[in-house]
């Protein structure tokens, strides 16, 4: 059973959709299902084409998606970007953008570990300085922070509407509501092996259209494979679903379709509201219950829905115990509070209340 936050387990019909032969990636039988995808995407991400963004699915792991930031928004080579720090992931993000792509990064951190950035602090930075670009996590997943990511683009919009808004969502599509249109996001992206449901190995991302247009203007882009230019008429023309599509480089045909199944899957159900559910059972069990504090700070109910990270008092022996049970689970990567906790995924298939129930059951005895 796999109750780490990320990669999940997948359903069955998933995976008998990644065992599909190979097909022309240019031809008749594959072109439906990448343009199925991209459709879908949409919904998701509740941005239709009227409005000009473009959904994105590139070979490669979520931090792609960095890369892809990096590489096509800030054409200046040395734009200066406001990193938005909630935990581990977070610095991974501004690592990226400063120190590879050597943009100018100022850093707000959360307060104190667990808790979300403080709109205040976030306010006066915005008043008095002058950013290219928002960067933050949704959900970081070292530490389970949910940031209130439409109230933050708000901020942004009203203070420096000539910055752009760009969002991790790694560990929150699938699970977390986001309005990409409404809340004016400029760039989200995101991977297809947690909430989503698929197999790892996608990059998933929406671009805005005052992005895009950046992105296509761009002359310093220093990324091959990473191009805008290079990818945006070959997704466009499979958006589109006529052959013949534009061809760059050979799209990964089995997790394309394996991604197609999961989307159907995942847009069927109320897959917000379910993950809500799922997470505040769980929490309530552990700080109710067992007396037990989140990493995440504040009510349950404002913490990450697709996991869990609690502080206990033996963060090794839980894992072991689990592991012994054949029930996956993950220790604490926070450099700050590393071995202080564990975490729990709770999307995927497994991350079913008998098997979760089974993860309470361990903790119990572990604090006794």
């Amino acid at each position: 059973m796999l109750l780490i936050p990320g990669p999940v387990s997948c359903s069955t019909e998933v995976i008998k959709a990644l065992g599909t032969d190979s097909l022309s990636h240019t031809g008749g039988e594959f072109t439906p299902i990448f343009h199925n995808v991209l459709k879908q995407l949409r919904v998701l991400f509740h941005s239709p084409t009227s409005s000009g963004s473009m959904p994105l699915v590139i070979s490669g792991s979520g931090t792609l998606g960095f890369d892809l930031v990096g590489n096509n928004l800030f054409p200046r080579g040395k734009n200066k970007i406001l990193l938005l720090s909630t935990g581990y992931f977070s610095d991974e993000f501004g690592e990226c953008l400063g120190d590879y792509y050597k943009h100018d990064i100022t850093v707000l951190k959360s307060d104190v570990v667990g808790e979300s950035i403080n709109l205040v602090k976030l306010q006066d930075l915005l008043h008095k300085g002058s950013y290219d670009g928002v960067v933050m996590t949704h959900v970081d997943t070292s530490t389970g922070v949910l940031n209130d990511i439409k109230r933050i683009s708000e901020l942004v919009h009203s203070e420096s509407p000539g910055t752009l808004v760009i969002v991790d969502a790694v560990c929150s599509l699938g699970c977390e509501e986001i309005r990409f249109d409404d809340w004016q996001l400029d760039f989200v992206l995101s991977a297809s092996q947690k909430a989503v449901g698929a197999p790892t190995g996608l990059s998933i991302s929406m671009i805005s259209k005052r992005a895009l247009d950046i992105a296509l203007e761009n002359d310093n882009t220093v990324s091959y494979y990473t191009s805008l230019k290079k990818w945006v008429p070959s997704i466009k023309s499979y958006e589109i679903g006529e052959l013949p599509v534009t061809y760059f480089a050979t799209p990964p045909i089995q997790l394309i379709s394996a991604l197609n199944i999961a989307l159907q899957q995942l847009l069927s159900r109320d897959y917000v509201g379910e993950h809500r559910k799922r997470s505040n059972w769980f929490k309530k069990e552990l700080t109710e219950s067992l007396g037990l504090e989140l990493v995440s700070r504040g009510p349950v109910e404002t913490t990450a829905h697709g996991l869990a990270s609690v502080y206990v008092a033996n963060p090794g022996g839980i894992v072991t115990a689990l592991n012994r049970l054949d029930i996956a689970i993950a220790g604490g990567i926070h450099p700050e509070i590393k071995g202080q906790y564990i975490r729990v995924g709770l999307m995927g298939c497994d991350a079913s209340e008998p098997t979760l129930l089974r993860v309470l059951d361990a903790v119990r005895q572990s604090q006794t």
